[in-house]
Formats: structure tokens, sequence, C-alpha cells
């Protein structure tokens, strides 16, 4: 199973059909070939091996990120402990 984090549009490269997105502080560069829509500065989208998959609600994206946040803080807390 793959999950996929929420991740912000942050540049927008139209002769490459590609976005530069910050996936909760890493930036990268995906394809947006597979995009029906288009892409804005400031969406949330998820990402597949490289390509957009779809645009997210920035609300569920919001609450997303922060369930991951938990996860990698209780990951960090055990990991100090052992």
């Amino acid at each position: 199973m793959c999950l996929s984090i929420p991740s912000q549009v942050v540049e927008i490269h139209l002769s490459e059909q590609a976005v530069t997105v910050d996936t909760m502080g890493v930036k990268r560069k995906v394809s947006s070939h597979l995009m029906t829509e288009p892409l804005s500065i400031g969406d949330f989208v998820l990402i597949h091996i490289g390509f957009v998959m779809n645009k997210i609600d920035t609300e569920d994206a919001m609450a997303s990120l922060a369930l991951y946040q938990e996860i990698v803080q209780k990951l960090e807390a055990e990991e100090r402990e052992s």
C-alpha cells in the first residue's frame, strides 16, 4: 500500500508540464502530465511515483498533515527514549 502525503505546489513549470511541491519541508519537482485541471501555486496535491494524481481540499490536506506530524513526533520521542 502507498500512502501519499499532501504536498503544496510552490512553483509551476509550464514548459515542462511539471510543478515543484513542498512535502513537509522537502521540495521536489514532479510531473503534472496526468492532471486534466490546471494547478496553481498554493494548491495541495497528492503525488504517486513522481506524478500529481489529484488536487485535494486545503482543509483535508491540513488535517492529514497534522496527523503525519503527530506520527513523526511520536516516533522521534520513542527513538529518544530508547
